[in-house]
């Protein structure tokens, strides 16, 4: 049962993911032994989510021995602009700008990180004029 390509990920899976795209590839100790700390979760568990990940094709596996190790399937950026195209169609009724717009207008953003933002603009419209 193939899913849909755009579905996103619950927090739990996502908690993993992270895990995974920072190892690179790991087999279910691995992921829950980068889990933070007080985060316990028994083996089993991890093994389930890891094996819903495969079965979402987020992730892929091979044997090793007695284990299977799980190897990310998609990149972390491209998922992360997913989740802002999915973000932005859902909450934001699909126009960017208004995503850019409650970004650029929290209180907490630094002049440091807005001075970023512009820059990314800059070279951005830059790239595409010439």
């Amino acid at each position: 049962m193939k899913k849909k390509k755009n579905e996103l990920l619950t927090e739990v899976e996502l908690e993993f993911m992270n895990e995974l795209w920072a190892l690179g590839e790991g087999t279910v100790r691995d992921v829950l032994e980068c889990l933070p700390e007080g985060r316990d979760l028994a083996y089993t568990s991890g093994a389930t989510i890891l094996r819903i990940l495969e079965q979402k094709s987020f992730v892929t596996s091979r044997k090793q021995g007695k284990s299977h190790v799980y190897i990310p399937a998609i990149s972390k950026d491209i998922y992360q602009t997913r989740s802002l195209k999915h973000l932005s169609a859902k909450l934001f009724d699909d126009t960017p700008a208004s995503l850019v717009a409650a970004l650029v207008n929290d209180d907490e953003l630094t002049e440091e990180a807005l001075g970023q933002i512009r820059a990314l603009v800059d070279r951005r419209l830059k790239h595409d004029s010439g």
